[in-house]
């Protein structure tokens, strides 16, 4: 349930950072425009908008950052995380304990057949 918050909302941040940077890029490509055109005024006023824009997209990513659910979502995969690294060191020892038990059950069979 949690995870499916996390999504909607990982999602919901990622369409607005899509938008504002496609509105971002339409902005660029006038003020592109509008430069080999030789016209300041447009310029100046394209790129105002533009500034706008990202400071309005950095401020939507940074409120998404702080809401509750992102830090839930943190905490959760921070979780998840530790839990599967632990999981998967005490794997790695069982397999080389198991390993190192072979190893030397064989070792000590070669060498009684040496000895006899």
């Amino acid at each position: 349930m949690a995870s499916s918050k996390s999504q909607d909302l990982l999602v919901s941040v990622a369409e607005s950072i899509g938008s504002t940077l496609g509105a971002i890029a339409a902005k660029a490509d006038a003020a592109q425009k509008a430069i080999a055109g030789g016209a300041g005024t447009a310029v100046k006023e394209v790129q105002r908008e533009a500034n706008k824009l990202a400071r309005k997209g950095n401020k939507t990513v940074a409120k998404a950052r702080r809401s509750k659910p992102a830090r839930k979502a943190r905490a959760s995969t921070r979780t998840a995380r530790t839990a599967a690294r632990k999981v998967a060191r005490k794997v790695v020892r069982k397999a080389s304990g198991a390993a190192r038990k072979a190893k030397r059950a064989t070792s000590s069979r070669t060498s009684r057949r040496g000895r006899r």
